[in-house]
């Protein structure tokens, strides 16, 4: 009875053990007539549909490329000509050599392909990525915009400098009233602003700036992770950034240590609310410390 009853135990472990590992099922929600987005395990995937073709804006870990385009079948039986990349990390740009190999397009900023075709050392995870497969690079890049005319609207790329990363672009549906933010927004939750590849608070406040000027009070905003948003989840997001982002200057203009500020728990109205399992309270405070350091040390705050 023991040994049957251990049996069982084990069988029941390993499976809930291949539940948990198991990725998540994809979710599909119209944003706009024509746009559409998926939620999954890495960043929101955008949508275009129409006679034209389908355009894809980011395509998500490669190991979810069956299920993703499984999720697009439910869309339309249409194949994805082009995927925009918004910038280089692996949860965003992972499909990429997937979907090449079925004929899709791969366009990124200049700054996406250099940082995948190389070695890419991020100490804040402590971490080392590999360069991307030849097939995953971009084979269209470009420097500050792209305008895509496609399906009765104009999908406008926008670079922004020194935000979530160095080669980070938006895209604004200009027609559908949407926007697509890649890692520059993420909703309901503290950001990850990657520094080591170049990012910055700044950069993503300015970035942020930009898109409230180009949106009012119909448009819809698909933020990198998190649900779909609106102008008036921008404007919260921007005042966390700015509020969060001024205590940190000036903890470190009054010389606080790194574990002082833990300590002091600076976000604790936050907190609560924010925090989430990739970017916990400590992280969000490492990386705001960081960039408040490194702002100091250069003498721009």
């Amino acid at each position: 009875m023991n040994r049957l009853l251990a049996t069982a135990a084990l069988t029941v472990l390993a499976t809930i053990a291949a539940a948990q590992d198991a990725p998540p099922p994809i979710e599909v929600a119209q944003v706009a007539p024509g746009v559409h987005v998926l939620y999954g395990q890495g960043g929101n995937i955008g949508v275009s549909v129409g006679g034209d073709g389908m355009f894809l804006i980011d395509d998500q870990y490669a190991n979810l490329t069956d299920k993703v385009v499984e999720a697009l079948a439910r869309i339309s039986p249409q194949q994805p000509r082009f995927v925009l990349n918004t910038h280089w990390h692996h949860d965003h740009t992972g499909g990429n050599e997937n979907l090449a190999a079925k004929g899709s397009v791969i366009v990124a900023h200049d700054r996406v392909r250099e940082r995948m075709g190389t070695e890419n050392v991020n100490e804040f995870l402590k971490r080392t990525t590999p360069p991307s497969p030849a097939g995953a690079l971009p084979v269209v890049t470009f420097n500050d915009s792209l305008s895509l005319h496609v399906n009765d609207d104009e999908l406008r790329g926008i670079h922004v400098q020194a935000a979530h990363t160095d080669g980070d672009v938006f895209i604004h549906f200009r027609k559908a009233n949407v926007i697509h933010t890649g890692d520059l927004v993420f909703a309901g939750m503290y950001p990850f602003i990657d520094i080591d590849s170049g990012g910055s608070v700044a950069g993503v406040i300015a970035a942020v700036d930009r898109m409230l000027a180009l949106a009012d009070g119909g448009t819809r905003v698909i933020p990198g992770h998190g649900k779909v948003t609106d102008r008036a989840g921008l404007e919260a997001y921007r005042q966390l950034l700015v509020v969060t982002s001024g205590r940190m200057r000036e903890l470190v203009k009054a010389g606080k240590t790194l574990d002082e500020v833990l300590a002091a728990k600076p976000f604790a109205d936050y907190d609560g609310q924010l925090a989430w399992a990739f970017i916990t309270v400590e992280r969000y405070i490492q990386i705001l410390y960081r960039d408040a350091a490194r702002e100091l040390s250069a003498g721009r705050t």
